[in-house]
């Protein structure tokens, strides 16, 4: 990466504050441009969803593994209860979506509670064997009177096809189906997922991010308290893939502990810490046995660290710093917070970080664990929070006395309560991830970059002011 005419700016910069020049390219399709990383995650996209509670789920995480990012599982997520989720994941088919599943004998409103779970909105129904019978849908629960069985409402002409049929073939038979879904079987006629037309297409596009054993990957977190060897080697035994020791101020000396205890188990994971902002916190983590090290302190959109403290960095320079001292030591950056937009991807990216995550932006979908909302004027929504928030503290410290609870309840440095709306355009994680990958891949082709590795040598950037970065958004209401 370098600058068009040098790092003139007398400040830090933000993904707002810099555009990408466009360079002689030989690169001529955004499918040319490889996008898998190369910092030991497995990840074949480089999204990684970060630990929230709000975001981070089972469900979130069996969907973008099979497009090739990872999800990590957040640190206040009771072992069992992480244990439970990694063998969800890691039992999921590579290819089909998991479907909601129902019997014939239960009743519209328990499939009209279900149906927002899932991006293609559609239940199946089953026999006491498990085979399918038919499909349920919002438009068949129309006007039906909620206590009625769903034997009463399915639709018995659906799309029935071996799971092994090939994608295209998949794709073909969904042409003039106003159902929209596959319904994909087993060879002793039990269900064995969902495919849609989009999805069809997505297997071609995309690589699942698969461990060794050809199961899905996801990670997961651990906070710097408590017995964190224990709780590492206990997520590491039930299939974790990687780990991440994370707090808001990585640069401290009780989490170098926690990586040297960590890194000293030898648990034969990929060890990711943070958060830092500087060349002398990421060399620290590293010293200490980190992998990777996460870089961001205060940009997320939940995060009120900088208002409450001063505390922090504009996102690119910080990233572009740690992630030249992370090379010179052999390791990795992840750029956690900031991402707004598909370009702030490729800017990290360019910036040197191997991965991108990204939370609040991802809170606002079909897959995330919280509950579909309506709003007054019928947008729907769900409720996203901050990590530091009192919201997250108290679900942190519920074993604790209540005198303890209420102290720490008085600081937060995170919002408690946001609604993420869906966008209507982009309601489920893979339509987002869609948009992320085609910005990123454009932007790689506009470089004449091949992969991340070409994109980070080969971009030059430009400073601009903020009536430069307003004039590059589109206008669809015209002015």
């Amino acid at each position: 990466m370098r600058f068009l005419q040098g790092h003139d700016a007398p400040h830090d910069l933000t993904y707002d504050d810099v555009f990408v020049v466009p360079q002689r390219s030989d690169v001529s399709s955004r499918f040319d441009v490889d996008l898998s990383t190369v910092d030991g995650s497995g990840t074949t996209i480089p999204i990684v969803v970060a630990n929230m509670t709000a975001v981070a789920g089972k469900r979130m995480a069996e969907t973008v593994a099979r497009r090739g990012g990872m999800v990590i599982l957040p640190q206040d997520l009771p072992t069992t209860a992480a244990e439970e989720s990694i063998a969800f994941v890691k039992s999921r088919d590579l290819v089909a979506d998991t479907p909601v599943v129902l019997r014939p004998h239960d009743s519209v409103s328990d499939a009209l509670a279900l149906l927002p779970k899932r991006a293609h909105r559609a239940v199946v129904v089953v026999d006491d064997a498990g085979r399918p019978v038919g499909v349920v849908t919002e438009s068949g629960c129309a006007d039906v009177d909620r206590f009625a069985r769903l034997g009463e409402v399915l639709d018995p002409k659906f799309v029935g096809l071996p799971a092994d049929t090939p994608a295209r073939e998949v794709f073909e038979a969904l042409v003039d189906s106003h159902l929209g879904v596959a319904v994909l079987t087993a060879p002793d006629g039990r269900l064995a997922g969902l495919l849609t037309r989009t999805g069809a297409l997505r297997t071609g596009i995309y690589t699942p991010a698969v461990d060794a054993e050809g199961r899905l990957r996801v990670g997961a977190a651990v906070g710097i308290n408590g017995d964190v060897a224990g709780k590492a080697k206990a997520l590491v035994a039930a299939g974790a893939d990687l780990l991440v020791i994370d707090t808001a101020h990585g640069h401290q000396e009780k989490m170098i502990a926690a990586v040297e205890q960590v890194a000293s188990a030898d648990l034969g994971v990929v060890l990711v810490a943070g958060n830092v902002v500087s060349a002398e916190g990421t060399a620290d983590l590293i010293g200490a046995g980190a992998n990777v090290v996460k870089v961001g302190v205060g940009p997320g959109a939940m995060c009120t660290t900088r208002m409450m403290t001063g505390v922090g960095r504009p996102q690119l320079s910080a990233v572009a710093e740690c992630a030249a001292a992370a090379r010179e030591l052999g390791g990795h950056v992840w750029a956690d917070g900031g991402v707004r937009h598909p370009r702030d991807v490729a800017l990290a990216l360019a910036a040197g970080a191997s991965n991108v995550m990204i939370g609040s932006w991802f809170a606002g979908t079909y897959e995330s664990p919280g509950d579909l909302r309506v709003d007054s004027s019928g947008q729907p929504y769900k409720e996203s929070f901050g990590m530091a928030s009192k919201r997250a503290v108290a679900a942190r410290t519920s074993s604790d006395g209540a005198f303890d609870r209420a102290r720490k309840a008085l600081f937060e440095e995170g919002i408690s309560t946001s609604r993420i709306k869906l966008d209507p355009d982009r309601p489920g994680v893979e339509d987002l991830i869609d948009h992320i990958c085609s910005g990123v891949r454009s932007t790689a082709t506009y470089t004449g970059s091949r992969n991340l590795e070409e994109l980070h040598r080969n971009v030059v950037l430009g400073v601009q002011s903020p009536a430069g970065f307003a004039e590059g958004r589109p206008l669809p209401g015209g002015w």
